[in-house]
């Protein structure tokens, strides 16, 4: 596993060439490598907080969002988690994980997570204590679950 240097900004701390990389980012998973055509700008981003880890040659090689609360769900929520082909397989969607979730902690203190997340992943988030919450549903062709951190988990399995 390669070193990155990691970066957290709000929207508008971005630069215009951070924005760029994290959207290239996201369009080459979400989009292209997933065959799924969806809106990528949705209007979170300026309510988010973006997290992301950048290589020796300024690529964005890993990411997530962190968007504050009452904008997706009640609670806090990590979002557009992603992993650059190239990098899959590295540790660095552990690492992004345990980052956000620090992060979340020191911004909002000891409060209830909830992500969507794709099914296939669900297991991964359970070692972050992420429960299921409601069935498996489709979205964009994907098959994805609601899953829910209670602030009192805080503990990550092993």
């Amino acid at each position: 596993m390669k070193n990155l240097f990691w970066k957290i900004r709000g929207f508008h701390q971005l630069n215009v060439f951070e924005l760029q990389a994290i959207f290239r980012l996201r369009q080459e998973v979400f989009i292209v490598e997933q065959n799924c055509a969806y809106l990528d700008a949705d209007g979170k981003d300026q309510f988010s907080d973006h997290l992301f880890g950048v290589d020796d040659d300024g690529r964005v090689v890993a990411y997530c969002r962190i968007v504050q609360p009452g904008i997706s769900y009640t609670e806090v929520s990590i979002g557009r988690i992603a992993t650059h082909p190239d990098a899959r397989r590295s540790g660095y969607g552990k690492v992004i994980m345990d980052k956000a979730i620090s992060f979340i902690e020191d911004k909002y203190g000891k409060t209830n997570i909830r992500i969507e997340a794709q099914q296939y992943l669900q297991k991964f988030y359970e070692m972050y204590c992420f429960e299921p919450v409601g069935n498996t549903y489709l979205l964009d062709g994907i098959e994805h679950i609601e899953m829910l951190r209670h602030s009192d988990n805080v503990h990550v399995k092993a």
